[in-house]
């Protein structure tokens, strides 16, 4: 016990050195810190629920080659983070650390594409929890009166209150319990360790033929319609096929979480630095594997591209017995119901530290805590943006297909890897005057920033150009409903953003705002409640 407190004691000397007092209840021990960003990231998510980008922007190559290549790339971003959360361990994570590596304008441009990018994140893998839901009860033809699954008549309308109904359960289950939410995180981990495996087990066992080594690893697929269809030549390998990296990237997102959950850590300094990167990992591992095996599975090419869009679902559906497909999809479903709860609860708690330093309208609310010590309004917040976001989702073809789930895909993977390079530079930009905290690159940072840096400008690029022919405004199959609107979202909201600073924040905000001041060990000396820091002369 007094260990547990020493340990406490020094977290709250740590959280007090960077301005904050102890608000927020230190219940998550280090494993459960690593546990919310491997859920977060969920292989039963992202590499179910957007396989198809790898399949139709490159096919097998971009799965069985691209995934691992692009997973050691993610890691430089990774461990670069994992740095500045050993050196910074609060709740505001990535803006605080743009705010004091590079000033206020960084730290407010950074925390807005971090939110930006929270949002999207929480409503993509919500949204793609309500289709395996719904896709699963529609398998067991469930009519329940005023909702038939087992027709398609009103497919888009019944995923999204599908959508709605999980974002409330995900909202009560963070607001009423905080180590709740911990316990379920810790769970996820286990389910996702398992369930994979069993997942394997069935895609090995259960198919009465698989797909050759050569298959998986050599054969090219564009279903984009871009460069008519070509697999070969420079529009496929620097257009295509970068296209399919939208599956891992988006895959390994959100594991800022542990930055963000470190004032509820026990030892944050050490264990949220670790969760960053091992979470990264241990996702690009599994992930792998699990990707094979639906790659291995993949026997009917033809019908998983003209009928199954590429997805995984018809891969599962062409391949497997009816009851070894319901058994795969349900491990996936709730997989991906684990990893939409861990990221509402991530997103609030940037929410909720941004508006701590007064940079969200309507910060007094956001900051509020219940008897939980949860702040709940953020909570209810969050998810009402993830709801709106979404709402284009309600719009789709004549095959049902959600054009508007893909471009929150984009917009999450934009938003949140800008947020997460620019203190990465700014890092790199100080050089040798950085003081790093307990966990630390050394000297390899002067390689590692800048390949980090780099990697994410060019996918924010190849992500923000149209992802089909019907969505590229030069082709004649051109259509506005599959156009890639997330540079739209992200650009109008950088240009209000801009603005906003320019006619105002940039003379009211003042970063993050000291609630304490200590002395070099972390004792407080003073306590000024919620008022900032006076300015320096």
């Amino acid at each position: 016990m007094a260990a547990i407190d020493e340990t406490q004691h020094d977290d709250e000397a740590t959280l007090a050195k960077l301005g904050y007092r102890q608000s927020l209840d230190r219940a998550w021990s280090g494993f459960s810190n690593f546990a919310i960003s491997f859920t977060i990231i969920s292989v039963l998510a992202g590499c179910f629920t957007t396989y198809a980008f790898a399949w139709n922007g490159g096919g097998p190559i971009a799965i069985s080659w691209g995934w691992p290549i692009i997973c050691g790339l993610i890691l430089f971003v990774a461990v670069s983070m994992s740095e500045l959360v050993s050196k910074y361990p609060t709740a505001g994570g990535i803006y605080y650390w743009a705010s004091d590596l590079g000033g206020k304008t960084w730290g407010w441009f950074t925390g807005w594409f971090n939110l930006i990018g929270l949002v999207g994140v929480t409503a993509s893998v919500v949204y793609a929890s309500a289709q395996f839901a719904y896709y699963l009860l529609s398998l067991y033809g469930l009519d329940l009166g005023f909702v038939n699954f087992g027709d398609d008549a009103h497919v888009l309308s019944e995923t999204f209150w599908l959508f709605a109904l999980f974002l409330a359960i995900h909202s009560l289950v963070n607001i009423y319990s905080s180590p709740l939410v911990a316990m379920f995180n810790n769970i996820s981990v286990w389910w996702h360790v398992l369930g994979v495996a069993i997942i394997i087990a069935i895609l090995i066992i259960v198919p009465d033929q698989h797909q050759s080594l050569d298959f998986v690893f050599t054969d090219t697929i564009n279903n984009t319609g871009l460069f008519d269809g070509e697999t070969s030549g420079l529009g496929f390998w620097f257009y295509v096929l970068p296209l399919g990296f939208l599956l891992t990237m988006y895959t390994q997102t959100g594991y800022d979480a542990s930055a963000h959950i470190s004032e509820e850590t026990r030892g944050a300094a050490l264990g949220a630095a670790k969760g960053v990167w091992r979470s990264v990992f241990w996702a690009g591992a599994i992930g792998w594997i699990v990707l094979l095996a639906i790659t291995f599975a993949a026997t009917k090419v033809g019908i998983v591209t003209n009928q199954g869009l590429g997805s995984s679902l018809a891969i599962f559906d062409t391949s497997l017995d009816p009851w070894a497909a319901k058994m795969v999809i349900l491990i996936a479903t709730i997989g991906q119901l684990f990893c939409g709860m861990a990221c509402l609860t991530s997103s609030s708690r940037m929410c909720y530290a941004f508006s701590r330093d007064r940079a969200v309208p309507g910060h007094g609310l956001w900051t509020r805590l219940n008897h939980h010590r949860v702040p709940h309004f953020s909570v209810i917040f969050m998810a009402l943006l993830a709801l709106i976001v979404t709402l284009p989702a309600l719009i789709g073809d004549e095959n049902n297909y959600t054009y508007a789930f893909y471009a929150v895909v984009s917009i999450a993977v934009i938003g949140l890897y800008l947020a997460y390079v620019i203190p990465t530079y700014l890092r790199w930009r100080m050089g040798d005057a950085f003081e790093p905290g307990p966990w630390t690159l050394g000297r390899k940072y002067k390689w590692i920033n800048p390949i980090a840096f780099v990697w994410v400008i060019i996918c924010v690029i190849v992500f923000s150009l149209p992802q089909s022919a019907a969505g590229a405004p030069w082709m004649d199959e051109f259509d506005w409903k599959y156009v890639n609107y997330a540079p739209i979202a992200v650009g109008v909201v950088i240009i209000a953003v801009g603005l906003w600073w320019l006619i105002s924040a940039r003379h009211t905000f003042e970063g993050p705002i000291r609630q304490v001041a200590t002395d070099d060990t972390g004792r407080v000396l003073e306590d000024r409640g919620s008022e900032p820091e006076p300015p320096t002369a």
